[in-house]
């Protein structure tokens, strides 16, 4: 018989999810690619072409940025203006799509390279930006009906349950499932 003491067990680590593990190859084969094509580039014709590419991709990407930063800061004026006057801003403008996008193919044609810059000049097109957005939007409502009680989800749920005259009201959504027992009133909110 022994009477030796256990050994404490270590809690299992949690799983380190697929974007930590592959994120950093995946920057790391980007950046071996860019360096690779800027080198083809230079040797097909010469350091100075690789040179103006880098500065024109650079100066295009300031100017795509400050013209969607300007729009942007226009929408927002023009918003907080017709909310001061009592009229309720338009929700579906068809201005006011697509600044984040283009700010964000303007941030890649600056980040010198030329698959960054094939990149930001595709998100400057319109009809990307619409399948971009629409496939960001369907991925974020996914996650956020896939997300539990109390995540960032569930608080991004709650946040955006309104009433009729826009105020947020606060509580929670139940939807019975078939053949789930009827259950009794619940309590009210504490505030």
């Amino acid at each position: 018989m022994t009477t030796g003491a256990q050994t404490p067990t270590s809690p299992a680590r949690p799983r380190r999810s697929r974007l930590r593990t592959f994120l950093p190859l995946g920057v790391a084969a980007w950046f071996v690619l860019e360096i690779w094509l800027l080198t083809m580039i230079a040797g097909a014709s010469s350091g100075l072409v690789v040179l103006l590419v880098l500065i024109a991709g650079f100066v295009l990407g300031a100017v795509v940025i400050k013209r969607a930063g300007r729009r942007a800061f226009r929408n927002l004026s023009e918003a907080l203006q017709q909310q001061q006057s009592g009229v309720m801003p338009a929700a579906d403008r068809p201005n006011s799509e697509g600044n984040g996008l283009m700010m964000l193919g303007g941030l890649l044609l600056m980040i010198p390279g030329v698959v960054s810059d094939a990149v930001g000049l595709l998100l400057l097109l319109p009809p990307v930006q619409k399948a971009v957005s629409r496939s960001a939007e369907r991925t974020f409502e996914r996650r956020l009906r896939e997300a539990g009680p109390g995540s960032l989800g569930g608080a991004f749920q709650q946040a955006r349950m309104r009433r009729p005259d826009g105020k947020v009201v606060q509580g929670e959504v139940i939807r019975d499932e078939p053949g789930d027992a009827p259950q009794g009133p619940r309590p009210p909110l504490a505030h």
